[in-house]
């Protein structure tokens, strides 16, 4: 079995800043034949603020003509607590038009995919009560498969036990239920995206991975000092019963945009 996962694309029919990097990136997908692709999350620019930017990147996604799985970044919905793009029902419903539910799940040979919302966490949302729910029964449901978790924003940087990192990573008492589920019900794998940075490391036995953005680097003045190596490209997941082979690959044809030069033209309020 094949899993290509992909992160932060961040495109847009308005602002194209980093649109010359989808055309190698589809390519690069096609040829891996892959099972399913799984995005997770910042597809868009500004979906968070804009229908035209999810309409635009479901079109995108659609056209690789191969299975594919999303979940939302905070540029896609929104995140809890956000002074102007706070994750709501509003958001929600848009993009749930567009790419269906934002939690989902996928049985593929003795795995259990499970994707989820990490924007809602902290928010005191129904809806993130919903979600811990559902995350429950599919989990208790999973029986003996292993269980991968795929989620926008990592669980932590450093240490599980850290305190807040504020935009970067899950608040410290939403990742202390979601660690604690992961400890109860063992889960091999958590992925994310979020940081525009490749890495991978253990914890407890679980894998921690980290999907580089195919868009654009991020540079010091704007992202604290953390793991991880700042270069683009994706992750190619090859899944053979209960073992995975994880391999975060070079993508020919990207180019190393960095967002500190645009910043004020792509995300005009952005400190």
């Amino acid at each position: 079995m094949r899993l290509v996962q992909i992160s932060d694309t961040h495109l847009s029919a308005v602002k194209p800043h980093f649109a010359a990097n989808w055309e190698p990136l589809a390519a690069w997908i096609v040829a891996q034949r892959p099972d399913l692709v799984i995005h997770t999350g910042d597809l868009t620019v500004d979906g968070a603020g804009t229908d035209a930017d999810l309409g635009h990147c479901v079109r995108l996604m659609r056209d690789l003509g191969v299975p594919f799985r999303i979940i939302p970044g905070n540029h896609d919905v929104g995140e809890a607590n956000h002074p102007r793009q706070p994750v709501n029902a509003a958001r929600l419903t848009r993009w749930r038009a567009h790419f269906g539910m934002d939690r989902w799940f996928e049985d593929i040979g003795g795995w259990r995919l499970i994707g989820l919302n990490a924007l809602l966490t902290g928010s005191g949302d129904e809806q993130e009560a919903l979600q811990e729910g559902w995350l429950e029964g599919v989990m208790t449901a999973a029986g003996g498969r292993q269980i991968a978790w795929f989620l926008h924003k990592p669980l932590f940087l450093d240490d599980p036990d850290e305190p807040d990192t504020g935009y970067w990573s899950v608040k410290p008492e939403p990742r202390r239920r979601w660690l604690d589920r992961i400890r109860r019900k063992p889960v091999a794998l958590v992925a994310s995206g979020h940081l525009h940075k490749a890495h991978q490391t253990a914890r407890d036995g679980v894998a921690y991975v980290w999907a580089p953005s195919s868009a654009f680097l991020v540079g010091p003045q704007i992202q604290p000092e953390m793991p991880g190596e700042k270069r683009l490209g994706a992750v190619l997941y090859e899944i053979e019963g209960a073992a995975v082979r994880t391999h975060i690959a070079e993508v020919p044809g990207l180019q190393s945009y960095w967002i500190d030069d645009v910043v004020q033209e792509v995300y005009p309020r952005a400190s």
